[in-house]
Protein backbone atom coordinates (compact mmCIF):
# COMPACT_ATOMS: atom_id res chain seq x y z
CA UNK A 1 0.00 0.00 0.00
CA UNK A 2 1.54 3.51 -0.97
CA UNK A 3 0.98 6.64 1.07
CA UNK A 4 -0.02 8.25 -1.96
CA UNK A 5 -2.58 5.31 -2.49
CA UNK A 6 -4.36 5.67 0.81
CA UNK A 7 -4.10 9.99 0.34
CA UNK A 8 -6.02 9.16 -3.36
CA UNK A 9 -8.68 7.57 -0.92
CA UNK A 10 -9.43 8.85 2.19
CA UNK A 11 -10.50 12.80 2.47
CA UNK A 12 -7.69 15.15 3.77
CA UNK A 13 -9.87 15.93 6.94
CA UNK A 14 -10.32 12.03 8.00
CA UNK A 15 -6.47 11.27 7.42
CA UNK A 16 -6.32 12.62 11.54
CA UNK A 17 -8.43 9.21 12.03
CA UNK A 18 -5.44 6.84 11.36
CA UNK A 19 -3.47 8.01 14.08
CA UNK A 20 -6.09 7.83 16.39
CA UNK A 21 -7.47 4.34 15.69
CA UNK A 22 -4.06 3.56 15.79
CA UNK A 23 -3.47 4.21 19.78
CA UNK A 24 -7.00 3.15 20.31
CA UNK A 25 -5.81 -0.32 19.11
CA UNK A 26 -2.83 0.09 21.31
CA UNK A 27 -4.85 0.91 24.45
CA UNK A 28 -7.48 -1.62 23.92
CA UNK A 29 -4.77 -3.94 23.09
CA UNK A 30 -2.73 -3.03 26.94
CA UNK A 31 -5.50 -3.35 28.56
CA UNK A 32 -6.93 -6.43 27.49
CA UNK A 33 -10.20 -5.24 27.32
CA UNK A 34 -11.03 -7.58 23.77
CA UNK A 35 -8.69 -10.50 22.57
CA UNK A 36 -6.46 -9.22 20.15
CA UNK A 37 -8.44 -11.39 16.95
CA UNK A 38 -11.23 -8.74 17.74
CA UNK A 39 -9.03 -5.37 17.72
CA UNK A 40 -9.55 -4.74 14.31
CA UNK A 41 -13.42 -5.41 13.80
CA UNK A 42 -13.60 -3.07 16.62
CA UNK A 43 -11.15 -0.72 15.15
CA UNK A 44 -13.64 -0.92 12.36
CA UNK A 45 -16.82 0.22 14.50
CA UNK A 46 -14.61 3.10 16.38
CA UNK A 47 -13.51 4.65 12.88
CA UNK A 48 -16.91 4.10 11.36
CA UNK A 49 -18.39 5.60 14.52
CA UNK A 50 -16.15 8.68 14.54
CA UNK A 51 -16.82 9.23 10.61
CA UNK A 52 -20.29 8.87 11.47
CA UNK A 53 -20.01 12.14 13.60
CA UNK A 54 -17.91 14.13 11.14
CA UNK A 55 -19.74 13.62 8.42
CA UNK A 56 -22.76 14.95 10.61
CA UNK A 57 -20.82 17.54 11.84
CA UNK A 58 -20.14 19.22 8.56
CA UNK A 59 -22.21 17.96 6.11
CA UNK A 60 -25.85 20.08 4.83
CA UNK A 61 -28.72 17.16 4.74
CA UNK A 62 -31.43 18.27 3.53
CA UNK A 63 -32.51 15.63 1.49
CA UNK A 64 -32.45 11.68 1.08
CA UNK A 65 -29.74 12.06 -1.66
CA UNK A 66 -27.66 13.56 1.43
CA UNK A 67 -28.94 11.23 3.92
CA UNK A 68 -27.64 8.49 1.96
CA UNK A 69 -23.98 10.28 0.49
CA UNK A 70 -23.56 10.99 4.10
CA UNK A 71 -23.74 7.21 5.27
CA UNK A 72 -21.86 5.93 2.62
CA UNK A 73 -19.51 8.43 3.41
CA UNK A 74 -19.23 7.50 6.91
CA UNK A 75 -18.64 4.07 6.09
CA UNK A 76 -15.82 3.97 3.29
CA UNK A 77 -14.21 6.57 5.69
CA UNK A 78 -14.41 4.94 8.35
CA UNK A 79 -13.56 1.49 7.06
CA UNK A 80 -10.46 2.59 4.71
CA UNK A 81 -8.87 4.87 8.28
CA UNK A 82 -9.34 1.53 10.42
CA UNK A 83 -8.08 -0.43 7.95
CA UNK A 84 -5.02 2.08 7.19
CA UNK A 85 -4.49 2.12 10.84
CA UNK A 86 -4.36 -1.75 11.10
CA UNK A 87 -1.76 -1.93 8.32
CA UNK A 88 0.15 0.97 9.83
CA UNK A 89 -0.05 -1.56 13.07
CA UNK A 90 1.55 -4.43 10.82
CA UNK A 91 4.16 -2.51 9.36
CA UNK A 92 5.70 -1.75 12.97
CA UNK A 93 4.98 -5.27 13.80
CA UNK A 94 7.17 -6.89 11.08
CA UNK A 95 9.63 -4.54 11.17
CA UNK A 96 10.88 -5.04 14.68
CA UNK A 97 10.79 -9.25 13.44
CA UNK A 98 13.90 -10.00 13.27
CA UNK A 99 14.57 -13.12 10.48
Amino acid sequence: MDIELIKEFVKPEMLILIPVLYFLGVMIKNTLIVKDKFIPLTLGVLGILLAVIWVLATADINTNKDIFMAIFTAITQGILCSGASVYVNQIIKQSQKVE
